[in-house]
């Protein structure tokens, strides 16, 4: 396996040669006004990504880069209207079973067994014993816990990397616990546990051993609050005497945390909990988001970003100040605001994903 990465996208600067292996996240062709042939790439990596153009041999190099596949490029790093890209050199293609793909695949920058030890503790504390026994059913299973830790939350938008499926779980389920000791009316176990299993389907409806990832057939013809919710069935069936009445609320949690059918809920709210774990799934995730627009953000202080169309409006969002990271798009940028990005549906256009 070869452990020589090379270049991080997040340490090339304008000017310095750049050698390494890249991800083609995209790779589209185009002509010059002379009608000289020329490729347009977007590579990535664990640190980012960046624009980079390919000008010579483009036939034959273009079966060498397709997208998802691994690359190795020597070229030079250049300024563009203010945007660092690679001008590409040389290319050739890379097994992608000879490499790390760890090393090429966005990916949660936190602790994973430090969240996972913060998600069984709260296994603990939930006092209900048929609720506890369904969360272990799950969160004590070696190969379920395996997957759910290193799936993304989303295909694209919010946490939408590996491990950020717990990320977002465990921020969720902390809202929980503050919104129990505003609120003590709510059943404290009962939310908990919609909070920990909202969205366990989606390591059945993502694909994400490679990149980019993608929905799995089911994921894509059922959606993961129904595979969620047969899921959570499955397990309850097995558990001794568990009462039909508790797991009809706990999958009715699962099946309406998106708030509104034309959001993908089979099913609106209807008690205070689903209510309580539709706003704050919503919450996290938009935060989410927010959080990755400021983080590119290349001024300190108050600014706009550009028409934020998966939410409807324009932005005016603290940027952190920090050194203007290359391998980062501007606000504007961010993928799904592209004009030319896909169309998806309203539910994933408003975080439904």
């Amino acid at each position: 396996m070869r452990s020589n990465k090379g270049t991080y996208i997040n340490k090339i600067r304008d000017g310095r040669a750049v050698t390494g292996l890249f991800l083609v996240k995209e790779v589209s062709r185009a002509e010059t006004k002379n009608g000289k042939p020329y490729l347009i790439l977007t590579l990535m990596d664990s640190s980012g990504e960046i624009g980079a153009r390919l000008w010579e041999n483009v036939d034959r190099l273009q079966p060498s880069c397709p997208a998802g596949g691994i690359i190795a490029i020597h070229g030079q790093a250049q300024a563009y209207k203010g945007v660092v890209q690679l001008k590409i050199d040389t290319l050739e293609a890379v097994d992608a079973a000879a490499v790390d793909m760890g090393l090429f695949l966005p990916a949660t920058d936190l602790d994973i067994p430090a969240m996972i030890a913060e998600l069984q503790d709260l296994v603990k504390g939930v006092t209900e014993p048929f609720l506890k026994k369904l969360l272990q059913a799950f969160f004590q299973d070696p190969a379920f816990l395996d997957r759910f830790q290193q799936a993304p939350a989303a295909k694209s938008i919010h946490h939408a990397y590996l491990g950020g499926l717990l990320e977002h779980t465990l921020a969720v389920a902390r809202l929980a616990g503050r919104i129990v000791d505003l609120y003590p009316g709510l059943d404290r176990s009962l939310l908990l546990s919609g909070a920990l299993l909202h969205d366990i389907g989606k390591v059945e409806e993502f694909s994400y051993d490679v990149y980019p990832f993608n929905y799995t057939d089911q994921g894509r013809l059922v959606g993961h609050l129904v595979l969620g919710a047969e899921m959570v069935g499955a397990r309850a069936i097995k558990i001794r005497d568990f009462p039909r009445e508790l797991l009809v609320r706990v999958q009715h949690l699962v099946l309406s945390h998106h708030g509104q059918h034309e959001f993908g809920s089979p099913t609106l709210p209807m008690i205070s909990e689903a209510f309580v774990l539709n706003f704050i799934d919503d919450l996290d995730a938009k935060l989410n988001y927010i959080g990755q627009l400021e983080g590119r953000l290349s001024e300190p202080g108050y600014q706009w970003t550009d028409f934020q169309r998966i939410l409807e409006r324009f932005l005016f969002l603290r940027g952190r100040g920090q050194e203007q990271d290359p391998s980062s798009t501007t606000a504007a940028e961010l993928p799904e605001d592209s004009g030319n990005a896909p169309q998806e549906t309203r539910q994933q256009k408003l975080f439904g994903l």
